[in-house]
């Protein structure tokens, strides 16, 4: 392991209270591990409508995959994984959901007031797919300061070992951003970390983690998608570090809005 070229200065900000949703447990769990399992926070049915709005969505996008890019752009491949993004643009469906409660109080537990949607996709893995997503860190792909920032990766179906569900590697988070390399799937960070722990989750849990969390999605082998929709927080002054050397700010009014639409700054 080695650091991010940019991560000269990093220092673990641990969550402060009181806490609006997590327990005492999970908060420590979090500061830690650099993630934990919220279990049962949504019903049936807001996932029902939360997957059967996107789907025609995911549908489209594999169909332009096919049509347009020979099958595969970067990590996305037509019949094997796709990441479908921004959906908060297009459904005021979705838009709701990253405004949910749920969102809101985790996010002032870990995040702080004033928290920002800063990304969102779903990610389906689909059948028969014996892929692993490598380890990586999601502020590895693109470099956003404060490095701390929240993911909430929602199961749309029960994620399960054989059929992908998370795996951490507990820790590493208090490092600061990692080195990334390209590989075949994509960016990694480590190799055969030690010590990593599997995730599963039920329809209505959240895997939340740190964006700092080594993390990696296991192959899909049963007969069926593995759906999820990822969603991510970021502190209000979040700025993100483009490829191309500039810097810009996270507060896209159309997909980086407030979590709680009542937050005034």
């Amino acid at each position: 392991m080695r650091l991010h070229d940019l991560n000269t200065d990093f220092e673990w900000r641990t969550s402060a209270g009181p806490l609006q949703r997590l327990t005492q447990t999970q908060a420590s769990q979090y500061d830690t591990d650099g993630y934990f399992l919220l279990e049962g926070v949504f019903t049936a049915e807001e996932i029902q409508a939360v997957r059967e709005t996107i789907d025609p969505f995911e549908h489209e996008f594999e169909e332009m995959l096919r049509e347009k890019y020979n099958g595969q752009v970067f990590i996305a491949k037509a019949e094997a994984i796709t990441f479908t993004t921004f959906l908060v643009k297009r459904s005021e469906t979705l838009k709701a959901f990253a405004q949910h409660p749920v969102f809101r109080d985790v996010t002032q537990d870990t995040v702080g007031p004033g928290a920002r949607l800063y990304h969102d996709q779903a990610v389906y893995k689909k059948p028969g797919n014996p892929d692993e997503f490598p380890w990586h860190q999601d502020n590895g792909y693109t470099f956003t300061e404060p490095q701390q920032y929240l993911t909430c990766w929602v199961p749309l179906t029960d994620a399960t070992l054989e059929n992908g569900c998370p795996w951490v590697a507990p820790g590493i988070h208090r490092m600061g951003t990692l080195h990334h390399e390209y590989g075949r799937l994509g960016l990694e960070c480590l190799k055969d970390p030690k010590d990593t722990v599997a995730v599963p989750a039920r329809v209505g849990d959240i895997v939340v983690f740190s964006s700092l969390t080594p993390h990696r999605t296991g192959p899909n082998l049963t007969g069926d998608t593995r759906k999820s929709y990822i969603l991510q927080y970021a502190p209000d002054e979040a700025t993100v570090h483009r490829h191309d050397g500039s810097k810009v700010a996270a507060n896209d009014p159309e997909r980086q809005f407030y979590v709680d639409p009542h937050y005034v700054a």
